[in-house]
């Protein structure tokens, strides 16, 4: 176990002195009032970090994950490793609340005293800023598994916390809530995150094929291995890009499908003449790199870049010509949704506005105050009542919760659901398909109509999350980065619920304190 306070200890072994850096206090600003609810926002989620053990629970993790023998590390080193860490977390959880992009953030951490004091940089006398390079790369500082334990232990500290006084109704020492979290009610349901790619057109596919081939050609041509071309690459850009805007000039007219036939038919042999050139400066690259100032990782970058479109482009011209030309539909298991990402899915939600979207099926369960207890990130799209029961185990079985009731709309139920619930003794809170049977609760189940009515609100905590807290899009890349960007969104998430209801118990004790006369304690 690690303690961050005067010392650490790891494992009763090694005892090495850690000192977080002093941090000038904060200055006072009589500002708007959207400023000081950030600013008690981030005191509060400031507090809970300190005093939850969450941020040594981190440094013990990343210990772990990353295989650091810390018998044979110098406990200069440790100390350094324990503070850059800390400086992950509190990072990834800035920038989820913030909603900057590791460039905007980096510009604002310069300049902010607020973000300085949260993140531990603002030291006395100087200020350690770091540029986006380093927040990208604590990003990643650490895998989603790592995160997730962290969302457990936060969760399980909620489960477990109680109201300590010598009353009912005093805050908890941890969180500075009046009450316990409560996790005897789950709300379900599930929602896609979209992925940042453009509508999966076929004959766009072919765009954006040449445009990575024909700038990855031109970036070796500028480190000087060069290759017979007819003209230079970008004017190959140049054409496809007239091909694109004669494939819509006829769109509705009668001609129109005959007109893009046509098009298509171009489209296809520039495309080969493209692949050929690539294929061929790619091929000197691999032989002759020796020749050019680039280093080893940066050729094998560019050589990446390259294959992996020739490795798809056969398939995405038979795609193109098989809805184009030959009019046939094609399966969506055989699709090519993106060139750069094939781990996205096509989800159908029946939605009006969004009737398909493509990207990855995300599940989450919430209890009534708003907290995430439960969520899982899927790669493949099963269907949604396959995922009560998985949700429940998790729940019940892996982190020991008493669920005495479980809540969600008519995708969630059937009858193997509730063969299963059943069988747990949990409530069904699940909305029947049967209108029948749907009226029947409504009508016989005391607290039947007003669970239902508080699911509702999930809806809402889907859009909160997707919205604000992942930006409406994940524009991580790959599936293993867009589950690691989810379990820090569900992190910050929850510490920005526990962080309000904290300011909204401390007002309501500060009124009460002005109403009979007494002098409020104002939280630090």
């Amino acid at each position: 176990m690690i303690w961050l306070q005067d010392k650490i200890q790891v494992r009763t072994v090694i005892t090495f002195s850690y000192q977080p850096a002093l941090r000038p206090a904060l200055p006072c600003v009589y500002g708007p009032l959207d400023y000081r609810e950030q600013r008690a926002l981030f005191q509060h989620i400031d507090n809970i970090l300190s005093s939850s053990g969450l941020e040594e629970e981190f440094i013990t993790l990343t210990l772990t994950e990353r295989g650091i023998d810390m018998q044979a590390s110098t406990a200069v080193r440790l100390e350094r490793f324990a503070k850059y860490t800390v400086l992950a977390l509190r990072t990834n959880i800035v920038r989820n609340l913030t909603g900057l992009d590791h460039r905007d953030f980096a510009t604002r951490l310069a300049d902010s005293p607020l973000l300085q004091w949260f993140l531990r940089v603002g030291e006395m006398g100087s200020i350690k800023a770091f540029s986006k390079s380093t927040s990208d790369r604590l990003s990643r500082w650490v895998g989603e598994p790592t995160v997730r334990v962290i969302n457990e232990k936060l969760t399980a500290l909620l489960a477990t916390s109680e109201p300590q006084g010598e009353q009912a109704g005093t805050p908890s020492i941890t969180f500075g809530l009046a009450a316990p979290i409560r996790f005897d009610d789950i709300y379900f349901d599930s929602t896609c995150i979209k992925a940042d790619i453009h509508f999966p057109i076929d004959w766009v596919l072919l765009r954006d094929a040449a445009r990575t081939l024909m700038k990855a050609t031109t970036l070796i041509r500028k480190h000087g291995l060069k290759h017979r071309m007819p003209q230079e690459p970008l004017a190959f850009l140049s054409d496809m890009n007239t091909l694109c805007m004669k494939m819509t000039a006829k769109r509705h007219a009668v001609d129109g499908r005959k007109h893009r036939k046509k098009v298509l038919r171009e489209m296809k042999a520039l495309e080969k003449r493209i692949a050929a050139h690539a294929r061929a400066h790619v091929g000197i690259l691999k032989s002759r790199r020796e020749e050019t100032d680039l280093t080893e990782p940066q050729a094998q970058l560019i050589i990446k870049r390259i294959d992996g479109v020739l490795e798809q482009l056969p398939a995405a011209i038979k795609q193109a010509h098989e809805r184009i030309i030959g009019e046939r539909r094609v399966s969506n298991e055989s699709k090519i949704i993106s060139l750069y990402d094939d781990q996205i899915n096509v989800i159908k939600r029946g939605k009006a506005g969004a009737q398909v979207e493509f990207g990855n099926k995300l599940w989450l369960g919430e209890t009534r105050e708003g907290i995430i207890a439960d969520y899982q990130f899927y790669q493949d799209n099963p269907s949604d009542t396959a995922l009560v029961k998985p949700a429940i185990e998790r729940l019940m079985d892996h982190q020991q919760f008493a669920i005495s009731k479980v809540w969600g709309d008519r995708g969630l139920a059937s009858k193997p659901n509730t063969a299963m619930l059943d069988q747990r003794g949990i409530g069904n809170g699940l909305c029947p398909r049967d209108v029948g049977e749907l009226a029947e609760k409504l009508a016989n189940q005391d607290g039947f109509r007003e669970g239902l009515k508080r699911r509702a609100a999930t809806e809402g905590r889907i859009g909160i999350f997707k919205n604000v807290f992942l930006g409406g899009r994940l524009l991580a890349k790959g599936f293993e980065h867009r589950q690691l960007a989810v379990g820090w969104a569900v992190l910050t998430h929850n510490l920005w619920v526990l962080a309000r209801m904290a300011e909204a118990e401390r007002r309501r004790k500060e009124e009460q304190e002005h109403k009979i006369g007494r002098p409020s304690a104002r939280a630090a």
